[in-house]
């Protein structure tokens, strides 16, 4: 097999272990003796409680506890799981309220947790739930976007979570005032459900006066800080695991009420606690993602040249202030405001509102996804009221390669960019020239075809620091990780990467990642950060091996340890015929009681995120008879510096442009006037499926990041970045050859067809 680092195609190695059943997820491992957790949840979106009765229920076969609110607080935990907020514009901070792990006395949002139920087995625990008394008085309820109705909470009396503004704002009006054009357009980003295939687990258990929770998570370091300071505990008596994790998405990078609850549980019990969701518990208490309105604005000099960019956002927190939430939309958001555009002029005001249903907090992409999909819609729209070629308006307002390192409005260091050299290889790539020939052909069977592009840039995001650790023990080494798989092949990019630099065979390195006793921090997965970040450590972490079995060998052949040198595969020693391997000379250490050389780790912190993009382009079929609405044909060529594993960068597009499809095509979201979820199973929730994708067309044209050794950049949100725009913009440019100006996400069918109708109508006028 070729080497990992000349960016060969590595099959994933752990793909035998997950497609023959082998994975070990939370439920597989959970302790035999473990009792079953149960949550009773609010079944109205806002309401007081006026009866809480357990009595009867506590007194049921099996049951062994039930936990309320008023249990935690005679216990002393009285912490919530609030996240943090933003700073106002006036100086402000936003709005924190309290969040509590068990309803208190008020319920939210439909799937609150309201009571505990801890039994011998499940159905023990659910037949009690069911007979726990529970009367609410209800209260008005507020949806939508923007604030206004009810207060939720009393620390946001209007439902205003907070106002937030970055830019000068001073300059970018100035800026509209002076331009030869201007352009605006109203852009909704709906909300859809993170619907991972491992629903969300969690069991804890006490261990020798410690206490070790398991969580289906995204890390470790998070959850074992807010479980011990939740109950009150030092942070070295409790250890958090993550097992094998089947999809994460941002979704589970927080701490849940159900993760501090049952770790409450058993350490009340003393004994072992489990539970695992329900995928129609998921659906009513995972956080949500996107759920915003936004108004873009772009000026414009007389040669079509932007001079500034305003936009004013409206976006949905959901019932509470989840773990990331107030950031996804302003700072988050704003990493990538402009885009790739040179833009001297910009303001970003965002308005965040409380309402009553689930929270939403990162999603896939999580801000990045946001920002770009009303920038690249509004460029595309632009380019309509100008009359101009949407792809000529992109070359010309390009941030040029003799431009960089570029600074953007929103303070942003870009430090490279071909973004004209990767448009024209997706121009090439996806046939351009022939899509008037295939929309033609369309037209013969009566379908409506549109092309859309998008042209995205990614901010990577998450704990710039990571440490790794490598132990050498039993003939092979351990590699110890500070990240968290989800499903994206980290046992092999990982294995392979230290596999290359040390020469130790990828067959004897065994990746352990998701224990916090294992390595003492780490940054986990979120933000597409996992292998930049996570290899620039190994690669520190060989160095200081390499540096230090040097001098061992020196000294044990009595040579100068600047004339020792290492190739990747063996150490060579003038004079000496000995090349031995890494593994070679940590059996040699051993031997000589020079256990020190044998556990080394090392910590690293980038300056500075890395910047991907790349072009997307879509092409939708469209029957106007019937609304349904294909995407045909779809091309990606990206930028994603040097590549470590091909293969797996090409599966991570996949993953994410089908995500974005999904929330363009099929993914809606629909409460009632009540805040009920009336999508609250996949029979009315529009899980995208295999023949909702198309064959992707995938090619790279790389320019290497300044802010990394390796000159990676990150690919995980990729996908969906670039999907959201390239979509709707190929299904308005399909719909407008009927007289249709506006579309908003999802393009289901019947949003389509009446889409279709209302153009005929107003035509008819």
């Amino acid at each position: 097999m070729d080497k990992f680092g000349k960016a060969q195609p590595v099959k994933r190695v752990e793909d035998v272990r997950f497609l023959t059943g082998q994975g070990r997820y939370s439920d597989d491992i959970a302790p035999e003796n473990a009792l079953y957790g149960y949550f009773l949840r609010s079944q109205v979106a806002h309401a007081d409680i006026t009866t809480l009765d357990t009595s009867d229920a506590a007194e049921m076969d099996g049951v062994v506890a039930i936990f309320t609110a008023d249990d935690l607080n005679k216990a002393g935990v009285t912490g919530d799981c609030s996240g943090a907020a933003v700073t106002n514009r006036d100086g402000t901070k936003g709005a924190k309220p309290r969040r509590p792990t068990l309803a208190e006395g008020r319920v939210r949002f439909v799937g609150e947790t309201i009571a505990l139920i801890v039994a011998t087995n499940l159905n023990a625990a659910r037949d009690a739930a069911e007979m726990i008394e529970v009367d609410f008085d209800e209260r008005p309820v507020h949806l939508g976007q923007k604030p206004g109705g009810t207060a939720i909470h009393d620390e946001a009396p209007n439902n205003q979570a907070f106002d937030w503004g970055l830019g000068d704002e001073a300059a970018t009006n100035a800026a509209f005032d002076a331009a030869a054009h201007t352009v605006s357009l109203e852009v909704e980003d709906n909300r859809v459900i993170a619907t991972s295939m491992e629903a969300r687990a969690v069991w804890a258990e006490p261990v020798e006066g410690r206490l070790h929770v398991n969580i289906s998570g995204q890390g470790v370091w998070n959850p074992k800080s807010a479980i011990a300071k939740y109950l009150n505990m030092s942070k070295d008596d409790v250890r958090v695991t993550n097992p094998d994790v089947g999809g994460g998405f941002g979704m589970k990078a927080m701490t849940y009420p159900e993760d501090l609850a049952i770790a409450f549980a058993a350490r009340t019990l003393g004994q072992p606690v489990r539970w695992f969701a329900e995928r129609g518990e998921s659906m009513m208490s995972d956080n949500a993602g996107r759920d915003l309105v936004s108004l873009a604005e772009f000026a414009f000099d007389a040669d079509h040249k932007i001079t500034a960019y305003r936009l004013k956002t409206h976006c949905n927190l959901g019932a509470y202030n989840s773990g990331f939430a107030q950031f996804i939309q302003t700072e988050l958001f704003s990493k990538v405001l402009t885009g790739t555009y040179d833009v001297p002029a910009g303001y970003m005001n965002v308005v965040g509102t409380y309402t009553n249903t689930t929270p939403v907090d990162a999603y896939r992409g999580a801000g990045r996804p946001e920002a770009i999909y009303v920038l690249e819609r509004l460029i595309d729209h632009a380019a309509r009221e100008l009359g101009v070629d949407p792809w000529d308006l992109r070359r010309k307002n390009f941030i040029r390669p003799d431009a960089f390192p570029y600074t953007t409005v929103t303070e942003q260091p870009y430090d490279v960019g071909e973004f004209a050299k990767v448009l024209a290889r997706v121009e090439a790539e996806c046939d351009k020239a022939g899509f008037p020939a295939r929309k033609a052909e369309a037209a013969k069977r009566g379908k409506l075809l549109g092309q859309g592009l998008c042209y995205y840039i990614e901010s990577i995001l998450g704990a710039p620091d990571e440490t790794t650790r490598v132990v050498f023990e039993n003939g092979g080494a351990k590699l110890f990780v500070g990240t968290q798989s989800n499903g994206q092949g980290h046992e092999t990019v990982f294995a392979s990467f230290l596999s290359d630099h040390t020469g130790i065979p990828m067959e004897r390195i065994e990746l352990v990642q998701g224990d916090s006793d294992a390595i003492p921090s780490g940054g986990g997965t979120g933000g597409s950060r996992s292998v930049t970040v996570q290899n620039t450590a190994t690669l520190a972490n060989v160095d200081k091996m390499i540096e230090g079995f040097t001098a061992f060998l020196a000294e044990l052949e009595g040579a100068s340890a600047t004339d020792i040198s290492f190739d990747d595969e063996r150490f060579r020693i003038p004079g000496s015929n000995l090349t031995p391997t890494m593994l070679e000379v940590a059996d040699l250490a051993r031997e000589h009681g020079r256990d020190d050389l044998l556990d080394v780790s090392a910590t690293i912190k980038l300056d500075n995120r890395s910047f991907p993009n790349g072009a997307h382009v879509a092409e939708v079929e469209i029957d106007p008879e019937t609304g349904v609405t294909e995407v045909v044909r779809y091309t990606v060529t990206d930028d994603f510096g040097n590549l470590i594993n091909p293969m797996l960068v090409e599966g991570q597009i996949h993953g994410g442009v089908a995500q974005g499809i999904g929330q363009a095509i099929t993914e809606h979201v629909v409460f009632d006037e009540d805040g009920q979820l009336l999508t609250a199973s996949f029979m009315d929730y529009g899980l995208p499926r295999a023949d909702n994708m198309p064959m992707i067309d995938f090619t790279t044209e790389g320019t290497p990041s300044l802010y990394n050794p390796m000159g990676m950049k990150g690919c995980g949100e990729a996908g969906t970045v670039g999907a959201l725009a390239a979509v709707s913009n190929a299904t308005l440019d399909a719909l407008s050859e009927v007289g249709v100006t506006r579309v908003d996400m999802p393009f289901t069918p019947l949003r389509v067809w009446e889409m279709i109708q209302n153009a005929k109508a107003d035509a008819a006028a």
